[in-house]
């Protein structure tokens, strides 16, 4: 059945084929400022989570060495201060003086040399002052953190603003970029690259700009780079992108929409599939590596055709997520959830089921009340729901983006990042998120081989989980020695083919009954999990 609305994507695509040819330069301009506001807010951000991790460490540092120092200067002090900073990759010196300036003892029992560069500055929320100082021969300028002991004593710990050289994050600028760092006050504390362009522009001169603020700190990072020198290094596809316009002509462009109009608009085949209920859930178990026993689920879907033909997710989820159908077909996969598996939630209270949501639902908040209007009176508790965002695609309005998951874990459910450890997530993200549950990407259990003894990077994953105190769920366990590394390094849950692929509705019953009831034969267990496969 062709489109209602194929008629008049007819009339859009006859105008847009003009489009190109007359606003090359208007349309790759308003790229470049997207594309390169993007970046240069990345770029900010980036630096200030640096300053903002450094400084958290250093007082985190000072505040266990006092913690743990009856007295100052003592042996047992020394001792504290140089375990911290060989713990450290920031702190570089502990000292202690009085407010005139005399020293009593560092880190390593030499005089320090620092000169400083700002006037004292108190830190909002916190008991420590900050100091922009230079330290020794050090290139970089650094901050003294000051804690206040006792009545006369002053007790410092030293970090560098940030890991790199100034040589070294001015190859990292682009062209004729600048980047600098001040105190809130407005005094200057580092500039890279040429800051005069930019201070003396005038209103013709357009600047590609963002500024960002290190937490709580007084500290600002401002990033900006020419327009002019931005545009420039998209030359290559300026061109490209010309000699396509202009070779588009309108009698091929009408023949291609046409093509479309007969062969119907994907786009009205997946929104007419999520309608008829074509996209199916399908439950692919998760297992207690200790006990065997079912833990959870995690929701997939299948596209299931009225003529028999299944199509794999990689083929359309894509496409939903661009489209912004993957929204109304999470919905349609909730609604087949709370049917499918309210008995199953019932006789399993503690079962966790794991539900995939997109980028797009963390640009407002009705998802929370989607949520809410779905299970609020199901069987299915808030507690039992999981619900997994992807690492691959970062999310956009950090703001309802945190709004939105609030509003999840205030209804009792939890977080999980998937895919972790393969795009742009860090420990501040990750910690800023209030993530509850890190999925490990298949891609790093499958580093373990035959014979592996230690797998460094997936071994990173895994601590860093624990240091965040979440919950760790492998992915892709296909092997009895991924199973068990993964098992002898903590990690208790685990999905993959090694257990069961992901499973219609059905089966998937059927085995986690069976791995509920008491003293089911584990042949009986295998057989089910082969006629599901």
């Amino acid at each position: 059945m062709k489109s209602k609305y194929s008629h008049i994507l007819t009339l859009i695509g006859a105008l847009l084929a003009f489009v190109p040819i007359v606003a090359v330069d208007y349309l790759l301009d308003g790229y470049v400022r997207v594309r390169e506001k993007a970046d240069t807010k990345q770029n900010v951000g980036a630096i200030t989570s640096q300053i903002e991790i450094g400084v958290n460490d250093a007082i985190a540092s000072l505040r266990r060495v006092l913690a743990e120092s009856p007295s100052l200067c003592t042996p047992t002090f020394v001792a504290n201060v140089q375990r911290e900073i060989e713990s450290s990759l920031n702190l570089k010196q502990v000292l202690v003086e009085n407010s005139d300036g005399v020293q009593y003892c560092d880190a390593f029992g030499r005089n320090v040399v620092y000169s400083p560069l700002s006037e004292s500055l108190p830190v909002p929320g916190r008991t420590e002052s900050i100091t922009l100082v230079q330290l020794g021969g050090l290139d970089m300028p650094a901050l003294k953190i000051t804690q206040t002991f006792g009545q006369t004593r002053l007790v410092s710990a030293f970090v560098p603003l940030m890991g790199q050289t100034s040589d070294g994050l001015a190859q990292g600028l682009a062209s004729a970029a600048m980047m600098r760092v001040l105190l809130t006050n407005g005094t200057p504390v580092l500039t890279v690259g040429d800051s005069s362009a930019f201070d003396r522009r005038s209103s013709s001169a357009e600047f590609i700009y963002a500024q960002g603020f290190a937490g709580e700190l007084p500290l600002k990072v401002e990033y900006a780079v020419p327009f002019v020198m931005a545009r420039a290094s998209y030359a290559d596809l300026d061109m490209v992108f010309t000699a396509i316009a202009c070779g588009m002509s309108a009698v091929v462009l009408l023949l291609s929409l046409g093509y479309v109009r007969r062969s119907r608009v994907p786009a009205f085949d997946l929104e007419r599939a999520i309608a008829r209920g074509e996209i199916k859930p399908y439950y692919q178990p998760v297992i207690n590596l200790r006990t065997g026993e079912l833990m959870g689920c995690e929701v997939l879907c299948r596209w299931e055709k009225k003529n028999g033909q299944v199509i794999p997710p990689g083929a359309f989820i894509d496409y939903a997520e661009v489209t912004g159908l993957a929204i109304p077909m999470t919905l349609s996969l909730m609604q087949q959830v709370k049917f499918d598996l309210s008995d199953l939630s019932q006789m399993m209270p503690e079962l966790k089921i794991s539900i995939n949501l997109f980028e797009g639902h963390f640009r407002d908040d009705s998802i929370v009340e989607d949520v809410q209007a779905i299970f609020g009176n199901s069987p299915i508790g808030f507690r039992q729901l999981v619900f997994e965002i992807t690492e691959r695609h970062p999310l956009g309005n950090s703001a309802v983006a945190n709004s939105v998951i609030a509003g999840l874990h205030a209804l009792g459910s939890r977080l999980a990042m998937d895919d972790a450890g393969t795009g742009h997530s860090n420990l501040a993200y990750l910690g800023t998120l209030g993530v509850d549950v890190i999925k490990i990407d298949r891609i790093f259990v499958d580093m373990v081989k035959p014979g592996t003894t230690q797998v460094p990077v997936l071994d990173g994953l895994i601590a860093l989980a624990k240091d965040l105190d979440c919950e760790i769920v492998a992915e892709g366990v296909e092997t009895e020695e991924q199973a068990l590394y993964l098992r002898s390094r903590g990690v208790v849950q685990a999905q993959g083919y090694i257990f069961a692929p992901a499973l219609k509705i059905g089966a998937f019953r059927e085995l986690a009954t069976a791995l509920h009831a008491t003293a089911t034969p584990r042949s009986r267990i295998e057989s089910i999990v082969a006629s599901a496969a």
